[in-house]
């Protein structure tokens, strides 16, 4: 099994500063792990594109990615622009990963959230060319755009989508390069995601399609604690639509139902689950509530990377 784990560190987009999330991405490269993931809040937090340009100074050969930039509030032209410059200071190490966001994100900026698959693939049809040549010639229902950016692209930029139902799995395989996942469980990644993404993949000539997943993880001996807290501080990604879903399909009730929280064992167990189930990267959001459980869950990290390459 090839499990290549990294790390989600969007929680200190919200409450951290460049620093801290520069301090966190080093500490986590010098301890082998292979990407480290930034979202892109709608509403408020850092400006994660900017944010790993000033890491990739820091850093020499971990996956740099965003999960995600919402598309909504920019157009293709202005985040491929975004893209290339940090690609052009951090090299092949840039993954893109984009998302259509919420409708009440959306509404909270005053913009539309109308059509969101057709948004999503117009989107797409500008942005990527844009990324591979620095030119597009598209006019669309939602979004039109025709010019050439002022420097071809120096390097490749790979996409992300996040993607959930079946139709923007669909765009997915068939424009970006795979998908980036939140509050998934393997039972959903192995019978939904991974057999839709695919075939879409397949049926455009498309390569096999990266997976990367994000859930909270703590090591712990007070699981119930840890869920609680869960439950009552990410009880917004409960009413969601699109992740309620996907809790109806794993037949849970919430997020603190998909969180990996438990033993050491139990943890390790879960991890590896999710990698049978199909998916290609493990993105951990560290989800602990005092030093010990955070020293005790990155450790255990550590090890399943150790045991990988060993």
């Amino acid at each position: 099994m090839n499990m290549k784990i990294g790390v989600n560190g969007s929680g200190l987009v919200q409450k951290g500063s460049v620093q801290a999330i520069t301090d966190d991405v080093v500490m986590a490269e010098q301890q082998g792990f292979e990407h480290y993931w930034l979202a892109e809040h709608p509403t408020g937090g850092l400006d994660a594109l900017t944010t790993l340009a000033l890491v990739g100074a820091r850093t020499s050969h971990i996956e740099l990615g965003t999960a995600v930039v919402p598309t909504f509030p920019r157009h293709p032209m202005t985040l491929a622009g975004q893209a290339l410059t940090v690609a052009d200071a951090v090299g092949k190490r840039l993954t893109l990963g984009i998302g259509l966001s919420h409708e009440p994100m959306m509404d909270q900026l005053g913009l539309s959230f109308e059509k969101p698959i057709r948004h999503l693939t117009e989107y797409l049809k500008i942005l990527t060319p844009l990324l591979r040549t620095g030119e597009v010639d598209f006019k669309g229902e939602l979004l039109s755009c025709t010019g050439k950016l002022f420097q071809k692209p120096k390097t490749s930029v790979s996409v992300l989508v996040a993607a959930l139902g079946p139709q923007a799995l669909a765009v997915a395989g068939k424009w970006a390069d795979g998908t980036t996942l939140a509050w998934v469980g393997s039972k959903t990644v192995a019978e939904h995601i991974v057999p839709r993404l695919s075939a879409a993949a397949a049926e455009n000539d498309r390569p096999t399609p990266r997976v990367v997943a994000t859930l909270p993880v703590c090591v712990t001996d007070q699981p119930d604690v840890v869920r609680a807290s869960i439950a009552r501080r990410l009880s917004l990604y409960g009413s969601l639509p699109s992740y309620k879903e996907m809790f109806r399909r794993e037949g849970v009730s919430g997020p603190s139902d998909v969180a990996i929280i438990g033993a050491r064992d139990e943890v390790s167990d879960r991890i590896a689950a999710l990698f049978e189930a199909g998916i290609t990267d493990f993105a951990p959001s560290e989800y602990c509530l005092n030093a010990g459980e955070r020293a005790a869950t990155r450790d255990l990290l550590i090890e399943l990377i150790k045991q990988e390459a060993g």
